[in-house]
């Protein structure tokens, strides 16, 4: 079983680290993929380069052998649409069970995602619900839940693809745009962020102009 965690990561925080690791602790995953966006379809695209958000990736994944880097969307020249990835994932690992790791934010609006229903046909969807989280499922999306949601993660490997998962986590008040701003405006950071990323972004001096921020 694959496991999928897409973003911008700009910058990858704490946050992210941890809903990744409670992912990979409760499935027994051997691998979990980060892929950082080139061109994200639903939001702004980030300010500082992909070069530097891979590179803070890096450093923020390198403790965990079981975190990996799929650097698939930053080589696109289109939109980095999951279908297209979940679909180049598949033809590769035909017989592999996919999961794709997600915050609650998101899966209330998965139904808006470009051809969401073949997204739901490829993988396993598996939410990261921390205590105080808004579910706020579209109809659409609860009528998805009636056939799709199990509660045992045991029941992934079980099939293919198909299933929904709602996956407990601690609270880690972390937001990237949060962090963004923090740094512009010389505040503290630390909590959010890994060490080596918080020098990183020290050194290049990231995130400090009001191009950055926007």
């Amino acid at each position: 079983m694959i496991a999928l965690f897409g973003g911008t990561f700009d910058p990858v925080h704490l946050g992210h680290i941890n809903m990744a690791t409670e992912c990979a602790n409760t499935l027994g995953l051997s691998e979990l993929r980060f892929l950082p966006n080139a061109l994200p379809v639903h939001k702004q695209g980030p300010a500082i380069s992909t070069d530097d958000r891979l590179a803070m990736l890096q450093l923020a994944t390198a403790s965990d052998p079981r975190f990996t880097i799929d650097r698939r969307e930053l080589e696109r020249d289109t939109p980095s649409y999951s279908l297209l990835t979940l679909q180049e994932i598949k033809a590769e690992y035909p017989q592999c069970a996919i999961v794709f790791l997600m915050g609650m934010d998101s899966f209330n609006s998965l139904d808006k995602w470009y051809r969401w229903q073949e997204i739901i046909s490829l993988c396993h969807i598996v939410v990261y619900q921390r205590p105080g989280d808004a579910f706020a499922p579209s109809e659409a999306l609860q009528d998805y839940l009636r056939g799709a949601r199990c509660t045992e993660p045991a029941q992934l490997s079980a099939q293919l693809s198909g299933l929904c998962y709602f996956l407990p986590g601690q609270p880690f008040d972390a937001a990237s745009s949060t962090i963004r701003n923090a740094i512009k405006h010389r505040q503290v950071v630390e909590p959010w962020l890994n060490n080596t990323v918080l020098e990183y972004i020290q050194a290049h001096q990231l995130y400090l102009s009001n191009r950055d921020n926007t």
